[in-house]
């Protein structure tokens, strides 16, 4: 089902021309529609949000396999609230804090707690993770899906991808920005046995096993489904 197809779903007569233009002109079907499926799951969205993907689900299915049954989980650069929603949601007993940058993002975030069923077990936190606003708190699993995007490339995105928060793509010159500060910043947020979980770039693989072997770690990366690394776990060696 093509974004056109989407948009007939939600829209009808005047209203769905009216869509199909502003489509036409550039924005995204989710930001028309002002929500998203992921995971099987609702999730309401702003422009400040990441659109969820399907690449993703890669990643809350690696953290429901890794996660236990009332472990606790922190999501940083959370945007929609996606990977930690719908992890939580499967896991009942689990729970976490969810941490992004943009105001607008957390706001979403939290109506999509509460749409899922998860709010009571989910904390928030608008903050920059380069300012490490959780202390010493420690975590079973960190899980991220960061700017990767380097710096350079972009310009060369789809027209569409433009438009969602440049905040949310721009991982710096090699993309690896978030990456390196993250394990090097937060390994010490890891309980004894605590993992990273990351979305990373399809060419990325190297790069993130050069930055696990530099602070301690191994690292094993899971394909997406279309054959591409996406998915790195790291584990204190």
């Amino acid at each position: 089902m093509n974004d056109i197809d989407i948009l007939k779903l939600y829209f009808k007569d005047e209203e769905l021309q009216k869509a199909i233009k502003k489509y036409e002109n550039g924005t995204p079907a989710a930001y028309i529609i002002g929500e998203w499926e992921f995971f099987g799951d609702r999730y309401l969205l702003n422009e400040d949000c990441l659109i969820p993907r399907c690449d993703t689900e890669r990643v809350v299915e690696k953290v429901l396999d890794k996660l236990s049954d009332d472990g606790r989980l922190l999501d940083l650069c959370t945007g929609s609230g996606c990977i930690a929603v719908s992890t939580l949601k499967r896991k009942l007993n689990a729970s976490g804090v969810a941490v992004d940058i943009s105001p607008k993002a957390i706001e979403a975030a939290k109506e999509n707690a509460i749409i899922n069923c998860v709010n009571g077990r989910l904390d928030f936190l608008c903050a920059d993770i380069f300012d490490k606003p959780l202390g010493r708190e420690r975590f079973d699993i960190i899980v991220s899906n960061p700017p990767y995007i380097p710096t350079k490339d972009l310009e060369t995105l789809d027209e569409y991808v433009k438009k969602e928060p440049a905040i949310a793509l721009d991982g710096g010159a090699d993309g690896m920005d978030f990456y390196n500060f993250l394990v090097m910043e937060y390994k010490d947020n890891l309980t004894e046995n605590g993992l990273f979980v990351f979305e990373i770039g399809y060419d990325q693989q190297e790069k993130i096993q050069e930055t696990a072997k530099r602070y301690g770690f191994e690292c094993v990366v899971t394909n997406d489904y279309s054959g591409n690394p996406r998915v790195a776990v790291l584990k204190k060696i």
